[in-house]
């Protein structure tokens, strides 16, 4: 489900996002994944949506995370089902589009589109700002590129 071959800054923007939502990312392995699984099957949308408005409630100010209304099943045989859901980031002029990927035991993030309002930046200063933004969208306060939110220990890490 993942892009290999990645760009170095594209690497560094999604372990910014990663780190920053892995509490959401650890709320969603909550629910049982075949359940989720199934309402991706379904197309069950509206209750895909309410668990990731539960799960950002915690550590996003209200509108800035978003289930994209799209979501992808990985089934193999002999393993763990993964589901692949599409969300979005936006505040502070910057717009992330992102599939959070979830497996039983751990979970990614895999950057589709990021986009910058304003003047043209350089690519180091639009990182800046994306580690900025998400910071700034948090409920309870977190700095800038800080490795562990607090209260969340390494095993949360999305």
């Amino acid at each position: 489900m993942s892009r290999t071959g990645k760009r170095p800054r594209l690497q560094e923007r999604e372990k910014i996002l990663a780190d920053a939502i892995q509490g959401v990312a650890a709320e969603l392995r909550l629910v049982d994944l075949a359940i989720l699984a199934r309402y991706v099957h379904a197309g069950q949308h509206g209750n895909i949506d309410d668990l990731v408005c539960s799960s950002t409630e915690l550590f996003f100010k209200p509108g800035t995370l978003r289930y994209g209304l799209q979501a992808d099943v990985d089934l193999r045989w002999g393993g763990m089902p993964a589901v692949s859901l599409d969300l979005e980031f936006s505040h502070l002029d910057v717009t992330v589009f992102f599939n959070l990927i979830l497996g039983s035991l751990n979970g990614g993030v895999d950057i589709q589109a990021v986009t910058f309002e304003g003047p043209p930046r350089s690519p180091q200063e639009n990182t800046r700002r994306l580690a900025e933004a998400l910071a700034d969208a948090r409920v309870a306060p977190w700095p800038a590129g800080a490795a562990n939110q607090p209260g969340e220990g390494e095993g949360d890490r999305a």
